[in-house]
């Protein structure tokens, strides 16, 4: 008789061990409920975010080298004529267009902000600029234009005719010898309002290696300039 009870709680332990292995496997399919399931729920959903950090890192470095490439070849085409670093007017169109990504430069070409005063090839928009000491918001027009490369070409002329004011303004920004004076010589001589852009074009320049872009001869000096300082 002691043979035949102890028969039957061995068979009654198993059955509720059964039980409780199953239990626990239903919880793990579904969600991982317990400790172990748990860390393998999570561990499972951080593989999956870093994957699609990953890809979304992959893809937004692949839109910014689209957008070089599509500027690069006609500032390269112009420095002979303009004498404007390729390096620099990339990082002017990056900087001023968000990566050819805002508003004036996605529905109308103009990468540089450019203004105007003719309604049958402008249109009035909203913008910032830094002025007495703060950026304020301001109503402008602003040029059309068909093509980047129409708007990098305008852009490149303004510096050799100057301003309505001063045909002479920019002579600093054409005299340079390398993209770091250049940049200093925008801010210098008030192409900008931002108290920072020069430091911002030079970050720019450095942090995607533009000067690829710019003649060797000239890439040749840009070093040389760096490296006496």
């Amino acid at each position: 008789m002691a043979k035949g009870r102890r028969r039957k709680s061995y068979g009654h332990h198993n059955t509720v061990s059964a039980i409780i292995v199953y239990t626990l496997l239903a919880l793990l399919l579904v969600g991982g409920v317990t400790v172990g399931g748990a860390m393998w729920y999570v561990h499972h959903t951080d593989e999956e975010q870093a994957a699609q950090a990953s890809a979304a890192k992959a893809a937004e470095a692949r839109r910014k080298q689209a957008f070089i490439a599509k500027v690069a070849p006609t500032a390269q085409s112009l420095y002979s004529q303009y004498k404007i670093f390729p390096s620099i007017t990339i990082a002017q169109a990056i900087l001023e267009s968000d990566w050819g990504e805002s508003s004036l430069s996605a529905e109308y070409n103009n990468l540089f902000g450019v203004k105007g005063t003719n309604p049958a090839n402008t249109k009035e928009m909203t913008t910032q600029e830094y002025v007495n000491g703060e950026w304020q918001t301001i109503k402008a027009r602003f040029r059309v234009y068909a093509s980047y490369a129409q708007s990098i070409t305008d852009h490149a002329q303004l510096f050799t005719r100057g301003t309505t004011w001063n045909a002479q303004q920019y002579q600093r920004v054409l005299a340079a010898q390398d993209y770091k004076t250049q940049a200093k010589a925008l801010q210098a001589d008030g192409y900008a309002t931002d108290p920072d852009y020069a430091s911002k074009l030079i970050e720019i320049i450095a942090t995607y290696g533009l000067t690829k872009y710019d003649p060797a001869a000239a890439g040749q000096t840009s070093q040389a300039s760096a490296s006496s300082r």
